[in-house]
């Protein structure tokens, strides 16, 4: 499948997984619309990815804000003209002990994991449904959200990741019969900046292949998910085998 003059939506795209999408989508011929909290971070991936900026534009600001949602999808159509994809990678993860979250820190991922999809995800069906045609990736968590650890206790991602899950199968119901597709790629631990050296050796062994996952591992899913016209409410583990059960 070429993804020449298709145009992506990325959301926390200024580094890790997001970033990583938007190169290899750039490199197969996608125009790209990168959001993320931090405009210099935007700026410079921007520029990485594409030095002639002409595949590549930005919209910095938190995506749980509905204006920075509708501003993503106005910069697709008015630089590119059309929304063929949304990757909802944008997300906070805080594992700490259930009765230690504290209010702010309750809100906080709420906002992002959950408003945050839903502003942005709404605005791209409303375009796609325009055009009879679209895909939706949600990237979710396999560990936290699908097969808890008790070694890192992270109830908010299970609410708001698990949560992403099911509404991945919901809306890919709804809308199976306009044209657009709706799934989900479920990481493990992924290495990126996120995560210090230092922690890796642990971090590894929360998977039981005994390793962490590589971005390009999960673009890859990405990739295949938009090339599977036939796949749709799927929910593709890319995660050293941790949805499989304990070990």
């Amino acid at each position: 499948m070429t993804f020449q003059g298709k145009v992506a939506v990325i959301t926390g795209a200024s580094s890790g997984i997001g970033k990583a999408v938007a190169v290899e989508l750039v490199k197969q011929g996608a125009n790209v619309v990168l959001n993320g909290r931090r405009e210099q971070a935007l700026v410079d991936a921007a520029k990485e990815i594409n030095p002639t900026g002409v595949h590549v534009a930005y919209v910095a600001g938190d995506i749980s804000n509905p204006q920075i949602a509708q501003r993503l999808i106005d910069e697709g159509l008015s630089r590119f003209g059309r929304i063929d994809t949304l990757v909802n990678n944008a997300g906070i993860f805080l594992a700490k002990p259930f009765h230690d979250y504290t209010e702010a820190e309750f809100e906080s991922v709420l906002s992002t994991n959950v408003a945050g999809f839903f502003h942005i995800t709404q605005r791209a069906v409303t375009e796609m449904l325009k055009s009879g045609s679209g895909h939706i990736v949600n990237i979710t968590a396999s560990g936290a959200s699908e097969q808890p650890i008790k070694s890192v206790p992270s109830v908010l991602a299970a609410l708001t990741k698990g949560g992403l899950t099911t509404a991945t199968k919901s809306l890919a119901i709804e809308y199976a019969d306009k044209g657009i597709r709706v799934n989900a790629v479920a990481p493990g631990v992924i290495k990126t900046p996120m995560h210090a050296v230092e922690t890796h050796d642990f971090l590894s062994k929360l998977h039981p292949m005994g390793r962490m996952g590589e971005a390009q591992e999960i673009v890859d899913a990405i990739v295949y998910l938009e090339s599977a016209q036939f796949v749709t409410g799927a929910v593709i583990h890319v995660d050293g085998g941790q949805n499989a059960g304990q070990w």
